[in-house]
């Protein structure tokens, strides 16, 4: 394997250590190597937000293990940063340190950055190198890609169904139809979203928390509930002491707004059409609030919805060894007149979870934003 290709995976694997810590911000990691091409001198990945970053940690690695980093090169997954946001520019601290090279997955497609931190780095005199590793890092960060490039997030809906696809029975009860594999499994994708999306029905149904609890969490996410008129129970789990909740309404009922306000949610306004929410509408305000992946665990309805407005970009879903029968579906929508107007799939995984299927299908074309996020 090329010594590039060496260090870049190994700089990805710091990356995915910030998954559930690093957000808004990317997932980066970051690997110095010796002048002479030897040694690993210093790592580091992302930390929380307005902490230090993949190169900061990195550098700050080195000076504990004494090492030099004169003449150094940084394996960095993403472009380092050019602006000063929370932190300064991690461009400005590698030229500072003396850096000789620099090898990085993918330009950011930040237009904050978008190769201002590349043309710094050239204009100090490093060797910049971009490509190694550029498919891995932009999958491991799609969901900062997609806010960066189209407004709005990566939308991730998770099922749990029957093998014949059935969500629940037609009363409503669905727990549990998959294993404690799949819940815990499904806890994982919780933790690496910025939020995780429901329905009114779903709380009516199903009264979910929403937050990870099987799996260890830096932070917990969002909770975003789409209840048109207002209807949440005050003493509904979904309220979780000092954890972000919001609640999208398509009418105005301050009685109702201050109560659910009184509980930690914050109310916000989103009418749409029919008087539904917005849901497009929804997913740009997520964005702008700094939400890169949207986990959604809902109802028939609201998947449903979502699919038929272009809105969602993958299914993660799991399937249970067990047959259903009559009872309630993964999406509604339709009915189609002709089967050229299906929601067209690509399969991205397969596997085995517990007794559960595990498969992740992306929506055709989906993850190609545009000609500015590529490297």
């Amino acid at each position: 394997m090329d010594p590039h290709d060496t260090f870049m995976q190994q700089a990805l694997a710091l990356a995915a250590r910030a998954i559930g810590l690093s957000e808004p911000n990317p997932r980066v990691g970051c690997v110095l190597v010796s002048a002479d091409g030897q040694r690993v001198i210093g790592q580091g990945h992302t930390q929380a937000a307005g902490q230090a970053h993949a190169e900061v940690m990195a550098l700050l690695d080195a000076t504990a293990r004494g090492e030099s980093v004169t003449g150094a090169t940084a394996y960095v997954s993403l472009e380092p940063c050019s602006h000063h946001g929370r932190t300064p520019p991690c461009c400005d601290a590698l030229i500072a340190a003396g850096i000789g090279r620099l090898v990085a997955a993918l330009q950011d497609p930040n237009p904050l950055v978008g190769g201002q931190g590349f043309a710094r780095l050239r204009a100090a005199g490093i060797d910049v190198i971009v490509g190694p590793g550029a498919d891995a890092s932009r999958e491991l960060n799609i969901g900062f890609f997609s806010r960066m490039v189209r407004a709005t997030p990566w939308v991730r809906i998770k099922i749990a169904a029957s093998l014949d696809g059935r969500t629940a029975l037609e009363n409503g009860a669905s727990q549990w139809i998959t294993s404690a594999q799949a819940r815990q499994d499904g806890h994982r994708w919780r933790a690496r979203a910025g939020a995780v999306l429901t329905g009114i029905g779903t709380v009516r149904d199903d009264n979910p928390r929403l937050d990870v609890r099987e799996v260890a969490t830096a932070r917990q996410p969002e909770a975003v509930l789409v209840d048109s008129r207002l209807e949440t129970p005050l003493d509904a789990n979904i309220f979780v002491p000092g954890r972000r909740l919001s609640i999208y309404a398509a009418v105005a009922d301050p009685e109702r707004q201050q109560a659910l306000e009184a509980r930690g949610a914050t109310v916000r306004h989103m009418p749409g059409p029919g008087g539904k929410v917005d849901l497009a509408g929804m997913l740009r305000d997520l964005a702008a609030r700094g939400t890169n992946e949207l986990h959604v665990e809902a109802g028939h309805k609201l998947n449903g919805s979502l699919l038929r407005e272009g809105l969602a970009d993958e299914l993660l879903v799991y399937l249970a060894p067990k047959l259903l029968g009559l009872g309630r579906e993964m999406a509604h929508f339709g009915p189609l007149t002709e089967l050229a107007g299906a929601v067209p799939l690509e399969f991205r995984s397969c596997e085995r979870v517990g007794p559960d299927v595990r498969l992740l299908a992306r929506v055709s074309g989906r993850d190609r934003f545009g000609p500015h996020d590529r490297p």
